[in-house]
Formats: C-alpha cells, structure tokens, sequence
C-alpha cells in the first residue's frame, strides 16, 4: 500500500528539521534496576534543567530513552557566550575585552553555529563549580548516560558532498564553512590535508618525470624531494598561525581544561595570581614518564619480532621453498600479520593509555598530546619496519642470513614432497633486487586503497549487519509470541521520520579526527622516508588524497554521529612528528642512494661492498646539511605575510588606538592649566608673599611657587628678555 501524500509530507519534514534540537543524550538502563535507573534519570533531567535547558523525552529502543535538550532562553545563551569571549580576552586569544552588551556585541561578531554547540555542550559537561550540569558520560553517577551528540544537518551534509564532489581544490570559504559547522579541530584536519594535497602536486610531477628520466634512486630526486619536506613542514607551521588568527583561536591551547581524573598531592597558593591551585610534584611525573623508555623498547621487541619473523617467513616461502602450493602459501605471513598484529597493537595501545594515566597529566591538553606521541611509536613500527628491515637487513645482508631461514622450514613442511624443497641454498643464492621496490609499491598504493575501503565501506556493513542482526532477532521472538512491539509505535506522526533519524544516529559511532590526522602523518613519513625507492609515490598520493578528502566528508555525514565541535591552534604533536619523520628522511634517503648507486643494484646480499666510512660519511653530512637548509627556509618563510597576520596587527593597532582616544578624551575634560589661574595683581603677589612666610614650605615647593601658570611664565620671560644687555636691537629703536 503506498503512502498517504500526509504520510510523506510528514516523513520530507521529518528529515529537514532538528526540531531546535541541539543535543541528544542517550540514556540506557538495561543492566540497572528499574527504580534506580528512574532516580538516575529524575536526576539527570533535574541537573539538565538547573543550567537553563529545556528537555524533552522520547522512547530510544527497547532499553533507552531519548533525551532532546535546546536552550530554554536565549538570554542564558548570551550570558554563557559573554563569558566564554571573556576567558578568551583572559588568556590572550582575543585582543580586546567583549562588550557587556552581548546582543550588542553578537550584532558585531556574530555567533556561529559551531560556537554556540560547543558552548551548549560544555554548559551539559562541565563541572558544577564551573557553572555546567556536571554530566559525564559513562562515568561515576552518569554511566547510564551512554552519550551526548548534536544532530547532523542533513540539508547542509548534501550540499556539502554535492559541491566538493565537483571541484578539485578546497577554497578558503570551504574551510570557513567547515569551521563554523564543525569546529576548529575538524577543520584544521581538512585544512592540512588540503595543503598538503595542493603541495602534493609538485613531488608528483616532478617524481613522474625522474622515474622516466633517471629512474629510481636518484640523488636529484632525494635532494628535491627532502628540499621539499622542509617546505612543506615549515609552511604549515606558517599556515597555522594564519588560520588560528583568521578563526580567532590563536593561543586557544593556553585555555587548558582540567582533567576529572586528575589526582593531586598538595594544594597551594599561586605567587603570581595567588588563586588556589592543586599540584602534582613534576619531578614525581618525570620518573613516570622514563617508564616510556621500557614501554618503547617493550613495543619494539614485541612488534618487531612478530613483524621480522613473518618476514624471514615470506622470504624463505617466495625465495627457497619450491614445492607445492608455493603461489598461495606466500600470503601465509601477510595472514599471520593481519590476524596478529592488529591483536598485538591493540594490547600495546591499552597499556600506553593506562601509561598515560598513571602519568596523571592536569590538562587534557597535555594528556592528549602524551598518548599522541605514545601511539605515534606504535604506529612508527607497524608501517615502517618491515621496509627499514628490507633495505637495510635483506638488501645488504641477504646472502648471508637466507641460508639460516630453513629454521622457517615448518611452516610448509606439511605441502612439502621432499626435504629438498625446504632446503635453502647455502652459496650462489641471489637476492630479488626489485623486492624493495615492490613493498613500497605495496604500502604507498595497496594499502592506500585497502585503507579507503576500511574506512567507508567497513562501517557501512557493520551498520547494515547490526541492523539485520536486530531484525532477525526480533523476527525470532515473534514467532515464540514474546516479541516487545517496536520503539516507533507511539510516535507521533509528525515526529516519525525525525525519531527515526535520531534513532540511527544514536547508533552511530563516535567521530575521532585525530586517526585522520595520524594518517596522513604515516602517509607522509613514507612519502620522506621511501620515496626515492620508487619516485611516483607522490602520484599515487595525490590520487588518494583527492579522494581521501571527499571519502572523510562522506564519513563524517553519513558513518558517525556528527562530532563536537572542539576548538584548536594547531593539528597539536602531529606537527612534531611531521618534523622527525622530515629529520630521518633526510638520513634514509641518503643511506638509500648510498647503497644503491651502482645502477639501482644495490650490494646484492652481501656488505662486503658496503664502504662503512663512505655511508657513515654520507649520512653526516645531509643530516646537517638538512638542518642548515632547514633553518634558512624557517627564516625565509617567517617573512611571509599573510592575511592571517594582517588582521593581527589591524585588531591589535585598532585595540591601541582605541585605548588612546579614550586616554585623550579624558584628558580633554580636565581643565588646562590657563583656566586655572586667577589674573596677576599687586595684591594677589603680596598675599602669596604673607602666606609663604607663614607656612613653612620646601625648597622645591617656593621654587614652583615663583610664578603661577603660564600668563606669568610669558610675562616674567618677557620682563628678562628686554631687561638682557647687549645683543640685537630693534630695528625701529636704529
């Protein structure tokens, strides 16, 4: 039966409106007794409500309800606004104090959407001393409270995706637009990923015309490429300040927000401010935090044995073994690594986020940035030691190490005919010259592509999946009579529709830009490290990032639960990163060139070719030519201007000249000093003579008491000029 033309009207405005909504909280009481859970929920909406926001209740599922919660007054809004601007003026983000009359004030700078969801979401979360309704999610007594999510714009999400489908660079307004909807952090993400896309398209000309030209590992190509790193790096940074000025979040990182699971030691009072501070001894976090030096190595050890033993797996499969099912048992190892090593990584990421609690940081600022640089190790290991141990263990030392790989025989003893198939050669066994050459090809254009799929098409079955589970589910409790009726039922039928969306989004996950971010960090590094290996790794890179901008909006719209909308200066420790992996660049790049400069050969197994002095020699010298041409091209970029820059010095010059008009306004209202004197006569000189021989006065006070104003300063000069001797006459008196 088709639908009422009602029906669909109802549905078409269902999905066009947010209803005002501007957060939804997700309230789940499965495995929390029915009376308690109705105390958590009475409390819930009573703190709700205590902060000036309206709330409404729908039913979630079978075990939820929906809480929708907007702003009661506007008025509350503006006050939270002020005082938001305010603490920006505090701390030096803004370079003059807001107005007190906020619509004012609002009628001037506008409030963006983006703004007023995150002031809306920190009004939910923060604590109640700092005037917020103190709700955590899925913690202490809020672990009912599985999330707080604003709602995505479905209207502005197709617009978004229809126009960036059809251009091929992001302009300034894309960004700005982003920004107001989703925030500083999401839009710095997009920003870098777009400059580095733009920067993108000379390594990959140029890569392409080497690779026709001269081949692979050429030393031109390492010199421009690492050239270009620096560039890129130091642009950025330039970059950064640009935008953070432009979107008025410059030194926003300076607003730190205490973590809840902070634990001080000691309280004391601040001898700058003097406010009462809690504080954890540094020296007590520092011995702490030399426990990174065991995890590192522990990561080390524990990742590298796991990735050089599948290794030596894949070498002894594809280059000794010969028997039977050789063709499909050389993806034994990567098998073993798919299963094994994301088990691994995760285990090595639980323990860096225990590490870093046990660290017990004070902001959440600087706790992010620990398990950034944690997680970067990890990372560091899994995509690039298996490359580090092809160029530098196979390439120079293969001959030597393969025949003692039949230790590995095991693994395809069961598909062997006869011993001789296990048998490694132990003299005249030559290395595959190109097997360097295919793993970066593997990593730089493989992996690009499998990683693409996993992040779009990946969530989407595993949504599509959850929701077939679900019908199938209630299909079997139906058909045993004890099928709950559905969620949507009672509802309205002009809220059907938009119930139904919030339904599907409360499924959805949660938004982290910070893997975005770590990818195109990785990314980079291989672009630094190996790209001279195979010089149209700077193509295959412009291809995926075109892509990957579109694929991330995508996600966003569609995949997961549209994200808050947090502030930022800076993609944060990613830009040290960036910087490390430009420094071993710089070093790989010329050891690479080093060991194969005899045509792109290479040693050919053995190092007895190697001369040590001559790639030590090598390695020295552009590691501290980098760190000269790195220093110059600091220099030069710092003189840049930008508009970023411009609209710095025209606030803070309007700032000053404001103060200075209104110094000099002040100064007009007092009286000058003319007005002040009274006319000069022979009394008023003999009644000063009486009163200064009656009161007792200073020497400096009878020395500014000679004269009264400035008619008696002219008159006296006037008495002493014609009394002078000598000197010119008047030409009348002649």
């Amino acid at each position: 039966m088709a639908p009422s033309p009602s029906a669909r009207g109802h549905k078409d405005a269902g999905m066009q409106t947010n209803m005002e909504v501007d957060y939804v909280i997700d309230f789940r009481f499965a495995s929390t007794d029915r009376s308690e859970a109705v105390q958590q929920f009475e409390k819930l909406v009573h703190a709700l409500g205590s902060v000036g926001l309206a709330t409404e209740v729908r039913i979630g599922d079978e075990q939820s309800l929906l809480v929708f919660v907007k702003v009661a007054s506007e008025q509350h809004l503006f006050g939270e606004v002020y005082r938001s601007r305010v603490r920006d003026w505090i701390n030096g983000v803004r370079a003059a104090a807001p107005k007190r009359e906020t619509e004012e004030a609002l009628k001037e700078e506008p409030l963006y959407e983006a703004e007023r969801v995150r002031i809306i979401y920190q009004l939910i979360t923060n604590p109640v001393a700092d005037g917020g309704a103190g709700i955590t999610p899925k913690e202490g007594e809020w672990e009912n409270v599985v999330s707080v999510f604003p709602l995505h714009d479905h209207e502005y999400n197709k617009a978004w995706l229809k126009k960036w489908s059809t251009q091929w660079f992001l302009k300034a307004e894309d960004l700005n637009e982003i920004r107001n909807k989703f925030g500083e952090k999401v839009a710095f993400y997009f920003a870098f990923t777009q400059s580095y896309f733009a920067f993108l398209v000379f390594p990959a000309a140029f890569g392409a015309s080497v690779w026709l030209v001269l081949g692979n590992y050429s030393p031109i190509y390492a010199i421009v490429n690492c050239l270009w790193c620096i560039i890129f790096v130091e642009y950025w940074k330039h970059q950064e300040v640009d935008l953070a000025v432009r979107w008025g979040v410059r030194n926003v990182s300076r607003i730190e927000h205490k973590r809840k699971d902070f634990r001080h030691e000691f309280e004391t009072m601040d001898p700058i401010t003097g406010e009462k501070i809690q504080v954890f001894p540094a020296t007590k976090r520092l011995q702490r935090q030399l426990l990174q030096v065991p995890f590192a190595l522990t990561a080390a050890i524990v990742l590298g044995s796991l990735i050089a033993t599948c290794f030596g797996i894949e070498i002894f499969i594809s280059e000794v073994y010969d028997g039977p099912l050789k063709s499909i048992l050389v993806f034994l190892p990567t098998g073993i690594l798919t299963t094994g090593l994301p088990v691994l990584t995760g285990i090595l990421t639980n323990f860096a986020t225990q590490l870093n609690a046990y660290e017990n940081y004070d902001t959440a600022g600087s706790y992010d940035d620990a398990l950034t640089q944690k997680i970067f190790i990890l990372n560091f290991i899994t995509s690039y030691l298996p490359i580090f141990l092809t160029a530098f263990v196979y390439v120079p030392f293969g001959s030597l190490i393969v025949p003692y790989l039949d230790v590995f025989s095991l693994t395809v003893k069961p598909f062997a005919e006869n011993e001789k198939q296990l048998q490694a050669p132990k003299s005249g066994f030559v290395i595959n010259p190109s097997r360097l050459t295919k793993q970066v090809i593997y990593f730089t254009v493989t992996a690009q592509i499998v990683n693409q799929g996993m992040e779009v098409v990946v969530p989407y079955l595993k949504r599509r999946g959850f929701s077939k589970y679900k019908e199938m589910q209630n299909e079997r409790a139906a058909k045993k009579g004890g099928a709950a009726p559905a969620a949507s039922e009672n509802d309205h039928p002009e809220e059907a529709a938009f119930l139904a969306r919030v339904r599907k989004e409360a499924e959805l996950d949660h938004y982290d830009v910070t893997g975005d971010l770590r990818e195109m960090v990785l990314q980079f590094g291989y672009l630094s490290l190996f790209s001279v290996v195979w010089p149209l790794t700077g193509v295959s890179f412009l291809a995926n990032d075109w892509l990957e901008l579109r694929t991330d909006a995508l996600k966003i719209c569609v995949e997961m639960r549209r994200p808050t909308p947090w502030r930022a200066d800076t993609i944060g420790s990613w830009l040290d990163s960036l910087a490390l992996l430009t420094w071993l660049g710089s070093i790989t790049s010329s050891a690479l060139v080093y060991l194969f400069s005899n045509n792109g050969l290479g040693p050919d197994g053995t190092p007895y070719q190697i001369k040590a002095w001559g790639l030590l020699l090598c390695i020295f010298f552009s590691e501290h030519i980098f760190l000269g041409v790195r220093t110059a091209v600091r220099i030069a970029i710092s003189k840049l201007d930008s508009p970023g820059r411009q609209k710095e010095r025209q606030e803070r010059y309007l700032v000053r000249q404001q103060y200075f008009e209104e110094s000099l306004n002040e100064l007009g209202n007092i009286p000058a000093m003319g007005d002040l004197n009274e006319k000069i006569s022979r009394e008023a000189l003999e009644e000063n003579a009486r009163e200064s021989t009656l009161h007792s006065a200073s020497a400096e006070e009878r020395f500014w008491g000679r004269q009264r104003g400035w008619r008696e300063t002219a008159q006296v000069g006037k008495g002493l000029i014609e009394a002078a001797p000598g000197g010119a006459k008047d030409k009348k008196s002649q």
